[in-house]
């Protein structure tokens, strides 16, 4: 099981950027994909990004896609997501996963961080 801790999230203005980390307590020898999910006030958590062990296939959903980036340094056991042009449509609680692949159904993920809420105001 992955231990997994997200960090960077808070309050930003309409327009604006935010940079969430979400680093890893262990390294696994067959490695693991990672993904970022948000969940608003009675919605379902939603599939935000993912990205594969090694960084070389990414997904987004449409709602972020030229907006958000996903990236990983596996040296660090972190996976972070840039958030640039933030709408207030994006504020909900953030959470990170880890999986032996990307998956769009958080059904699908077993370790998952406490979260961290990004705010954003109009």
């Amino acid at each position: 099981q992955v231990h997994l801790v997200e960090s960077g999230g808070g309050l930003a203005q309409a327009g604006g950027s935010l940079t969430l980390a979400c680093a890893a307590s262990e390294r696994t020898e067959s490695g693991y994909a990672m993904a970022w999910f948000r969940q608003a006030p009675g919605q379902e958590r939603e599939f935000v990004a993912g990205v594969s062990w090694r960084g070389e296939n990414t997904l987004y959903a449409d709602s972020v896609k030229g907006r958000f980036t996903i990236s990983r340094d596996n040296a660090k056991n972190t996976v972070y997501l840039q958030m640039n042009s933030l709408k207030p449509e994006d504020t909900a609680v953030y959470y990170c996963a880890a999986g032996s692949l990307i998956y769009t159904n958080y059904r699908s993920y077993r370790d998952w961080g406490q979260g961290t809420q990004v705010t954003v105001s109009s």
